[in-house]
């Protein structure tokens, strides 16, 4: 278990390291024995910075949800982070490339609900009848902790990414918003183009088998910390393709058919 003042110094690390755009190293490196729960004591410590700030948490992020990124991070479960007002863009916009370090994209269903979610014990069922609407969404990550070591290219760790707000960076939602109910959610389907090139396709039954499961563990999960999803959020379920590099100039498209799309550029 990591003392106060070394959640809060690392904490005060990545808050730097988002608003200059140099990355840190692995806080796993300094320390061997760190846990999951020492990564979110890092995370929420890192958000008291960002709402001295003046920023607002708008919705939840859920990552981390297939079966092979969770085999690869050796964990068992997804992690999560908060959405902050500042990560939110337009669809069919120019978005800086300045604003990030090493971004990546992401292709997820956005659900925005009309009541509170408090676990323990919510349901698939409970999350969709407590949604408003789902839409199309894409996610920038990014690394504000570096991804392979600079010295002994070692991975980064899960503890490293929960403490980097599970690496999230950016969201744009567009598309046709559906109510939950309307269609087996577990069908949707999206294509990834980069400047008109397919990168990645993918179903939303990759994310947990149905990606309202995702937004019912989340409620559960931050229960015990007496939190809960509010009225109005934006939750991510979590990707249903791999992560796609982006550059500068780079035109992103996610085409999920009868949902519409969402894009931008990278400039």
């Amino acid at each position: 278990m990591l003392t106060q003042q070394a959640v809060e110094g690392h904490a005060r690390e990545l808050f730097e390291a988002r608003k200059t755009r140099q990355q840190i190293r692995h806080l796993s490196r300094l320390h061997p024995e760190m846990t999951v729960e020492d990564g979110y004591a890092i995370q929420r410590a890192w958000l008291a910075l960002e709402l001295a700030q003046g920023r607002r948490v708008m919705g939840r992020k859920i990552g981390l949800t297939s079966r092979a990124m969770q085999q690869a991070s050796q964990i068992t479960e997804p992690d999560y982070a908060p959405l902050m007002d500042d990560m939110f863009f337009d669809n069919g916009s120019d978005i800086p490339f300045d604003r990030f370090i090493a971004p990546r994209i992401e292709v997820e269903l956005a659900f925005v609900l009309n009541r509170n979610l408090k676990g323990p014990g919510v349901t698939l069922f409970d999350v969709l009848e407590a949604t408003d609407y789902v839409c199309p969404a894409i996610e920038i990550i990014d690394a504000r902790i570096e991804q392979f070591d600079r010295e002994t290219r070692a991975p980064r760790k899960v503890f490293d990414t929960i403490s980097d707000f599970a690496a999230n960076a950016g969201i744009v939602l567009g598309g046709r918003p559906v109510r939950p109910m309307d269609l087996d959610l577990r069908w949707v389907g999206a294509l990834l183009h980069k400047n008109g090139v397919i990168e990645e396709t993918g179903v939303a039954a990759g994310v947990l088998n149905h990606p309202a499961t995702g937004v019912a563990w989340l409620a559960n999960r931050i229960a015990p910390f007496n939190e809960e999803l509010l009225a109005g959020q934006v939750i991510l379920s979590g990707s249903f393709t791999r992560p796609t590099t982006a550059q500068r100039g780079d035109n992103l498209h996610a085409d999920f058919g009868p949902l519409g799309s969402v894009s931008f550029r990278m400039v």
